[in-house]
């Protein structure tokens, strides 16, 4: 499935869910969604227990999940971090 990303929603929710969230060893985790970056910090993970986004250099992204759900349920917890936060 193709979904459309705004980079930037994406940058505040992982922001507030590393100023937010509880830290455990390099990842962050918020009401049920996990956020960290690797080594070098240029790409940024956003997960929960059925959606795995990969956000990289130059907005370039790549979702991983089983069906349209499992993506609306992630991104409806997105929304709830960005609005309660």
């Amino acid at each position: 499935m193709k979904n459309e990303l705004d980079s930037k929603f994406l940058l505040q929710v992982f922001d507030k869910i590393r100023q937010h969230g509880a830290k455990e060893n390099e990842q962050y985790k918020l009401n049920g969604i996990t956020a960290f970056t690797d080594h070098d910090g240029y790409t940024l993970y956003i997960e929960d227990v059925h959606v795995k986004l990969q956000f990289g250099f130059h907005n370039q992204y790549h979702f991983d999940y089983d069906s349209k759900d499992q993506y609306e349920s992630f991104e409806k917890k997105l929304k709830e971090i960005d609005k309660e936060y």
